[in-house]
């Protein structure tokens, strides 16, 4: 016996024959009753891609029923599991789940891996899918510093968001300190990168608290990146800002704030590709910016969207298609338009296809000796591969079975016996995924037996289908017959449907159809019957229906609602407002059959409705009531015009015809004008266009017409209140076909491989092909050789493939547009190029020469045109630090990248480490890629200056003495030769006393001062030297210790803290001699001030020039504008820390000297401006400036004068 499908329904004949179901060859799953033997079948499992939460133990799901019971076993990885020497593994009782306690001990992560469940009793072995266990994951952002942004009002900006990679990924969005959504709309949104992009910023777009957050839901944690600071100013407040340091010639022009045509920031270029899997929701973007700000509207070429699965997001920037099909592929269009212009994008989109079901295998339940069928049909794209198992192995290695066959994806039984019962797995995999069905074989012999329950009492309105259920199993597959009575009268009325599962079906039950109906079951082996009774009640009706009412305001309404029904059951009512509950208000009164509203107000107008509900049916019935206050007297009408109607044509000739209609009523209002639409039903239908426009003292218009378009015309009447509805359609009018005037536009040419040309164009519209048959005739050449031209005419598509060109050879093409007419025009003729290939040859004879100790130079000769085999980009430096010559221990560092653009051979390597070892090598660089690297060139920067020690501290203060520990410079950039300690008293007024110069010895961290003076407060200025010269300097101050033995007559307390030791002086300050003595001092200082005042008019020299004079510094050295050249930068491996501007010194001396940075290498120092600029080229505007550090004052030496060097320091 064999189980397979029958038809949904089988009708009985009319007739003698008895009411028999043959389920004769039906394949689907049959439900074996759990108390015969059956091969297992898995009931649960956990799913394919299984995310655990680590702060969670792991339950991994495998659940399975058969007989007799079932037995699990796990493997991991691929190999087995033995979960009885894991103590944190435990298997719940009967069945195959696992519980991995991580909670008490152990990592998620230790458990990380693909698990696969077998359930196994002797008649065969079940598998669950191959299950991956990863635990979710939401790491914090990495730490990094965001500098604050400043720009013009109606530039473009992109803030980045990138967040942490998580399982599963987070869910980004923005936010400010108060967790308030920033605003989003068509000028700002974030894009599906998570990017908050900005189409043209305005000043209220100024905030110091832009923070993307990151929500990863399934540990439900957020995460928060550091908020970016934006600054909008106008091109008015940048230029008073920076007047006083730049030259004419840099102000900025207001050209920034000017209106401008839209370009995409995302995504780059005129197309693109997306791949997506069926089933899947396809999402594609583009965001422009412009100003104004742009439009974005979407098409598909050569198609339309899908109307009930298309779905605009984020201000129509994002295209969504959902459950998207292998139909959705093609290539979809995006629009930016703002009133200066439009620009387009193309985005092919390729769907593929995991493996899904056609025919899934199901349970065979067989006799011996019958014959039967596995059947395992699925799809995808790529077609995936059908494999086959048997109780888990590959069927290519299980246990021989004589009566099994395979064929592709069908096994074929025959002549089973009891020991073919087994478990067989079919797997359909791709690359995009795998399918895996388990179905057994299980050879009974069973008697019949029915599993509905006996003597169930079925209860049907009249007039409805009654379907009694005889659920059955048996082996053989039982006959089902159905009988009506106790007289056990057979049914042979045609009235009868049978299903396959053994249901009886009367599609419409009449009260004769009550009664006691009997199902029988048999098979060779037995007989089983078992009753059903069948009750017919009467359906439920509203003999008395709620009406139409109308009231004034402030009156009442009744609505009444009567029901008649079945009187063995018992109804309720329930009434309704506008399909919701009625308010809760003392108004509505709801009694046995009425519904009364008192003092009616006018929300209370709506559709009241009256529900009937028993335990079998429900009905309805609505009212409408309507609330009005008394009429006014009317006033005169004025409103847009009636709709014109009576439309005609006339004079039909073949580019023109006469259109001729009747105004509507005015309205009280004049028409100004009548405007004309036409509807081109055989290309665009249902989409209306503008025509033209009339005086709305014309009734006629005489219409230009295009060739092969069927024409409809409407017409709409427009006064000073608006305008008119469309007029009813003209009749339609077919113009006749005529060759295409236009060709197509945007032809291009351009190699995908090294071996081909792809010729590109932008086919034209229906109402542009002027006819039937649209094709085109594409035609190419060499440019520069002698062949004639080749042609090919292809359909109405908008790509051909040209194979087998030489790589990258400049080709002429021209594409014209012709249909069964004729021709168009002569096409214009472009110029494209076959593909691209790498470059060959290397840059050869590499020079370096190193100009200070972060600067070196990079020459090398040009590479041959012919050699690079493409478009030449530029050339490319990749250089690493690879020995430290300070410690020489060789270690790896990381690479760095400088792109320069175009033909030049020589450019500047910035930002470099002084005292370092430095390897490069060039490359050239074309559309496809880069060719081979030059051999590597070394090269070593000389030593430089160092940076400030990385600490000082003053300890162990006495009466006379003072001790200093420091640490080392951060970056001694040389080898360090000696430190220099300067430092001088300061008196309660803030004066600096005699400066002191000690040299130390470079291998010391400490130093004790004696015979200091006791009570007094001391300036420290310190810094390392090396060869190259003196480093940044760090400050401090310190007191020595109170005498207190001689002030107060009293021995000396022990040494304590500074600030200990000062809080006992004895404040002079409120002494009357001191008091005098600082008067006479002031005056002084007032005369000296006059007179360095008259000096300085009179055009003395600064003292402060003669320091810088004496003090410059040796590195720093102009540089040629038209050689000092830098690349496009950028790091292989980290973000280039290395190379961002440093912090400034946190401390300042109290004599005003501008402390020197931590690094004389930052790219701020290169540039004239406010920032180092780079042109398009790569060049970098501007030429070194350098800084050095002033020595700290003598004495009462006054400060020095701002120079333009310090006033560009201060505004940075």
């Amino acid at each position: 016996m064999q189980l397979e499908i029958m038809p949904r329904k089988k009708r009985l004949p009319a007739g003698r024959a008895p009411l028999l179901l043959l389920l004769c060859q039906l394949v689907r799953a049959l439900d074996v009753p759990l108390d015969l033997v059956q091969p297992p079948t898995i009931t649960q499992q956990s799913p394919k891609d299984y995310i655990i939460d680590p702060r969670e133990n792991i339950v991994i799901q495998c659940e399975a029923k058969g007989k007799p019971p079932p037995s699990f076993s796990w493997t991991r990885n691929g190999t087995h599991f033995d979960i009885e020497k894991d103590p944190l593994v435990t298997m719940k009782p009967g069945s195959g789940t696992l519980t991995i306690n991580i909670m008490s001990e152990g990592k998620a992560e230790t458990y990380e891996g693909v698990y696969q469940c077998t359930a196994r009793n002797e008649r065969g072995a079940a598998i669950s899918n191959n299950i991956v266990v990863r635990p979710s994951r939401s790491p914090l952002w990495t730490k990094e510093k965001l500098e604050p942004i400043t720009l013009r009002n109606g530039q473009s900006l992109i803030l980045p968001c990138r967040p942490p990679l998580g399982l599963p990924p987070p869910i980004i969005f923005w936010m400010d300190n108060s967790f308030q959504r920033l605003p989003q709309s068509e000028r700002v949104s974030q894009g599906l990168n998570g990017d908050l992009y900005f189409s043209n910023v305005l000043p209220e777009d100024t905030r110091e608290d832009y923070i993307c957050y990151a929500r990863f839901n399934h540990t439900q944690t957020i995460q928060q990146k550091q908020p970016i600071s934006v600054k909008v100013i106008s091109v008015d407040e940048l230029n008073d800002t920076i007047a006083a340091n730049l030259n004419d010639s840099e102000f900025y022009s207001a050209k920034s704030n000017r209106e401008r045509p839209p370009t995409f920031l995302t995504p780059e270029g005129n197309a693109s590709h997306k791949e997506e899997l069926r089933g899947n929701v396809l999402s594609l973007e583009c965001i422009a910016e412009g100003l104004p700000t742009p439009i974005i509207y979407w098409i598909k070429e050569d198609g339309t969207l899908p109307i009930n699965r298309t779905f605009y997001k984020n201000f129509k920037k994002t295209l969504q298609i959902i459950q998207v099909s292998e139909a959705d592929s093609g290539n979809y269009q995006c629009i930016a338009k703002n009133p200066l212009g439009a620009i387009y994008h193309t985005i092919s989109v390729t769907v593929k296809a995991a493996p899904y079901w056609i025919m899934a295998p199901q349970n065979l339940v067989l006799s011996p000796g019958e014959d039967g069928r596995l059947i395992c049909r699925a799809n995808g794209n790529p077609k995936p591969r059908i494999s086959w198992l048997s109780n888990g192995v590959p069927i290519e290695i299980a246990p021989d079975d004589p009566s099994r066959n395979i064929d592709g994806d069908t096994i074929i039984f025959s002549n089973v016996q009891e020991r073919s019962s087994a478990v067989y797995q079919c797997n359909a995999s791709n690359e995009y995924g795998y399918l895996l069905a388990n179905a057994f074989v299980n050879v009974l012999a069973e008697p019949p037996r029915i599993l509905t329950s006996a003597n169930t009492l079925y209860q049907v309105i009249t007039d409805r289908p009654a379907l009694l259920d005889c659920a059955f199993f048996g082996s053989p597959l039982p006959t089902i017959e159905w009988f009506k009575g106790a007289k056990g009268s057979a049914l042979r009325e045609d009235i009868y449907v049978l299903h396959e599962n053994g249901t009886l079906e009367i599609p419409v039950a009449q009260k004769d159809s009550t009664g006691t109906y009997t199902c029988v079951a048999r098979n060779k082996l037995g007989m089983a019957k078992n009753e059903v009774h069948l009750e017919i009640k009467d359906a439920t009706r509203i003999i008395k229906q709620p009406e139409y009412a109308v009231v004034q305001r402030g009156g009442t309404v009744s609505f009444e609602c009567k029901v008649k029904h079945d009187h063995t059951l018992i109804p309720t009512i329930t009434w309704l407002k506008d399909s919701g509950e009625l308010p809760n208000d003392g108004r509505f009164t709801v009694d046995k059959d009425h519904l009364v509203v008192a003092d009616v107000w006018d929300n209370d107008g709506g559709t009241y409705t009256c529900v009937a509900n028993t335990t079998l049916d429900n009905v309805s019935a609505s009212a409408v009531l309507s609330v009005v206050a008394p009429t006014p007297t009317p006033a005169p009408t004025y409103d847009v015009p009636n709709p014109p109607f009576d439309l005609e044509l006339t004079d039909q000739l073949d580019k023109s015809v006469q259109l001729s209609w009747t105004p509507g009523n005015d309205n009280n209002s004049p028409i100004t004008k009548f405007i004309i639409e036409y509807e081109d039903a055989m290309h665009e239908a249902g989409l209306w266009h503008h025509q033209t426009e009339v005086s709305g003292m014309q009734t006629t218009a005489q219409l230009k017409l295009s060739p092969y378009v069927n024409y409809s015309f409407r017409v709409m009447a427009v006064n000073s209140l608006g305008r008119s509805l469309p007029s009813e359609a003209s009749e339609q009018y077919l113009t006749k076909a005529a060759e295409p005037d236009t060709n197509p536009t945007a032809v291009e040419g351009l190699g995908s491989e090294p071996d081909n040309l792809v010729i590109t164009w932008k086919p034209l519209n229906g109402f542009e092909s002027n006819g039937p048959g649209l094709q085109y005739k594409v035609s190419w050449r060499q440019k520069d050789g002698d062949d004639e031209w080749t042609s090919v005419v292809v359909a109405n598509v908008s790509k051909y493939i040209v194979s087998g060109t030489p790589t990258f050879v400049p080709y002429l093409i021209k594409v014209q547009a012709l249909n069964d007419v004729g021709f168009a025009p002569e096409p214009a003729v472009v110029m494209g190029h076959s593909g691209e290939d790498l470059p060959m040859v290397a840059p050869g004879n590499v020079r370096v020469n190193v100009v200070n100790s972060t600067l070196a130079e990079v020459h090398w000769d040009p590479v041959p045109l012919k050699s690079i085999r493409g478009h030449l980009q530029g050339y490319r430096i990749y250089y690493w630090k690879a020995q430290s010559s300070s410690k020489r221990n060789r270690r790896h560092l990381e690479k760095k990248i400088l792109t320069f653009q175009g033909s030049k051979t020589h450019g500047m390597l910035p930002g470099l480490e002084p005292f370092s070892h430095y390897t490069l090598n060039v490359r050239v660089v074309n559309g496809k890629g880069e060719g081979p690297a030059s051999p590597d060139r070394v090269f070593n920067t000389p030593e430089g200056v160092p940076s400030a020690p990385s600490s000082l501290k003053i300890v162990n203060p006495t009466l006379d003495s003072l001790t200093l520990e420091w640490d080392p410079p951060s970056r001694p950039n040389g080898i360090l030769t000696e430190y220099t300690l300067k430092y001088q008293p300061i008196n309660s007024t803030h004066e600096l006393g005699p400066l002191v110069d000690l040299k130390i010895p470079a291998n010391k961290t400490r130093w004790t001062l004696k015979n200091l003076n006791f009570s007094t407060r001391y300036k420290f200025y310190f810094y390392a030297q090396t060869a190259a010269g003196s480093g940044s300097q760090i400050t401090e101050e310190a007191v020595t210790n109170v005498d207190e033995g001689k002030m107060a007559g009293i021995p000396p307390p022990d040494v304590g803290a500074g600030k200990a030791m000062a809080s006992r002086q004895v404040d002079i300050a409120t002494q009357g001699w001191f008091i005098g003595l600082m008067c006479a001092v002031a005056l002084l200082i007032l005369i000296l001030l006059i007179v360095c005042f008259i000096r300085r008019n009179k055009g003395g020299k600064y003292p402060v020039k003669e320091k810088e004079d004496a003090h410059a510094d040796p590195e720093i050295q102009p540089m040629k504008e038209d050689d000092g050249t830098f690349g496009e930068y950028r790091s292989l491996e980290s973000d280039a820390e290395d190379h961002k501007p440093l912090k400034k010194g946190s401390r300042t001396p109290s004599d005003r000297t501008v402390k020197k940075e931590d690094s004389d290498d930052s790219l701020v120092d290169y540039g004239e401006g406010v920032n180092g600029q780079f042109n398009e080229d790569g060049s970098f505007i501007g030429q070194y400036s350098g800084k050095k550090e002033k020595e700290p004052a003598e004495g009462n030496e006054s400060s020095e004068a701002p120079s333009p060097v310090n006033a560009m320091n201060s505004f940075v």
